[in-house]
């Protein structure tokens, strides 16, 4: 088989692929409720007791108040991915808060927050720190 034709195939194939996940609908961004982020939380860190979930307006991140300290979780794709923020940097951003953390996987996230959900949650953090 000539390496043109089965190139086109793999491009064909990977492109048909994408387009039936995308049209089935499993291409969507995940929405997280209390709920559906206790349950991500407890996927990435089996075994902690979650205190309070504060999930974001848009849904697409929460806020973990768990025992072994302040969290985040996020909408990647159709999954999710957790993160203490204990050694995060935590800073305001124009449209909401932007998380460094010192984890080469997860660099830095930022986060869409309406003006009172970012002073809501920079308090929340903050209270969570002073009290480790």
């Amino acid at each position: 088989m000539p390496l043109e034709l089965l190139l086109a195939l793999v491009a064909g194939g990977i492109a048909a692929i994408a387009a039936i996940l995308h049209l089935s609908g499993r291409s969507e961004r995940a929405v997280l409720t209390a709920e559906t982020a206790r349950a991500a939380w407890l996927r990435h860190c089996p075994g902690d007791s979650i205190r309070n979930v504060r999930p974001a307006a848009d849904g697409h991140a929460a806020l973990i108040a768990a025992r072994s300290g302040a969290g985040l979780v996020w909408a990647f794709g159709a999954g999710t991915v957790a993160r203490h923020l204990s050694a995060a940097e935590v800073s305001p951003s124009p449209n909401g808060l932007r998380f460094d953390f010192n984890d080469f996987s997860a660099p830095s996230l930022s986060l869409t927050l309406t003006a009172a959900e970012r002073e809501h949650w920079l308090a929340l953090i903050a209270a969570a720190r002073a009290a480790a």
